[in-house]
């Protein structure tokens, strides 16, 4: 056998993709080298896998489509190996895949990661950052293994453990009229535009609070990604509500956000980490959970002000 198990998982991200580029993307190489892994496949194997077409991207030959089934199921034997190995010995070893709320993951994946990895030198973290429904049909189908993220909606074949609450604020730009004020409640906000999060579970989490108190929001904006809700709140669009709370108080473009206290009772969304429940769990991923516990806290949340911490 002449050709890699690297080779192969580029084929398998061309293949599941149908481009090159975001092939590179998926397995964080360049474009060039994931064309070479290719062409070096295809000539070992002596068949065509992929027809090219200029500037549309991939599309698998019918060899193609076999050989890839083929190819994902050799290299999930693979990971199987380091599995058996990790298990029989003392080292925590191998690459985990963890799934994290898209919310969340700007703040609390990289540094939870790198604080992984650095304890533990022989494994690798593998990131899938989406929405709640998408993540948990991760852990269902195994693409992902363990998962940070919110207890939005968890279903019964999920365990979910928690770590830590984070309390619904307010988010304003610092002109704002109501920037100033130490809390506001939500009666007063729901004659206000809202720039609202228009996430799967997130909107029902957000809307819930109002229906709570007998209110509906007014909604004058729907963004699915924080980023552009934040600079759209520092340029005066509106108010957002949240449970992050980033270190920093500036949008992307510079301009300054304040975090104001809601008033009143409102449930908070707790961060924890998820697993399938009917999966035996592997101690890489077992090690990752108890980092994770022994790293999140209300007294230390990575990438965050915590709520221990946090201005009452």
């Amino acid at each position: 056998m002449r050709f890699t198990l690297r080779q192969l998982e580029y084929f398998i991200a061309a293949g599941e993709t149908g481009s090159i580029t975001q092939a590179a993307e998926r397995v964080s190489i360049s474009q060039p080298s994931v064309s070479t892994a290719i062409s070096q496949l295809e000539k070992e194997l002596n068949v065509q896998l992929f027809i090219r077409h200029h500037a549309q991207g991939l599309s698998l030959t019918p060899v193609g489509r076999t050989l890839l089934a083929e190819a994902k199921q050799l290299l999930e034997q693979a990971e199987t190996l380091y599995s058996v190995a990790t298990e029989a010995s003392d080292d925590i070893r191998g690459q985990l895949n963890v799934g994290c709320l898209t919310t969340l993951a700007p703040m609390v994946l990289p540094e939870l990661a790198l604080a992984f990895t650095s304890a533990f030198p022989g494994t690798t973290i593998r990131p899938h950052v989406d929405h709640q429904e998408t993540i948990l049909n991760g852990l269902r189908s195994a693409a992902i293994d363990v998962a940070v993220t919110y207890d939005l909606s968890i279903p019964e074949d999920i365990k979910f453990q928690p770590l830590v609450e984070l309390p619904a604020h307010a988010l304003f730009g610092e002109n704002h009229p109501l920037a100033r004020r130490s809390s506001v409640g939500l009666e007063e906000l729901s004659e206000l535009p809202l720039v609202f999060l228009d996430l799967p579970l997130s909107s029902e989490y957000f809307q819930a609070l109002f229906m709570a108190e007998g209110l509906t929001p007014n909604i004058g904006y729907r963004f699915a990604h924080p980023d552009v809700i934040r600079t759209m709140v520092a340029n005066g669009f509106g108010y957002t509500l949240a449970n992050v709370t980033p270190r920093s108080d500036a949008a992307l473009d510079g301009r300054k956000v304040v975090r104001v206290r809601l008033s009143g009772n409102h449930r908070p969304m707790t961060l924890g980490v998820a697993s399938l429940k009917s999966l035996r769990q592997s101690r890489l991923a077992e090690a990752f959970k108890a980092h994770a516990r022994s790293f999140i806290s209300s007294a230390y949340v990575p990438g965050m002000v915590a709520p221990a911490t946090a201005p009452k």
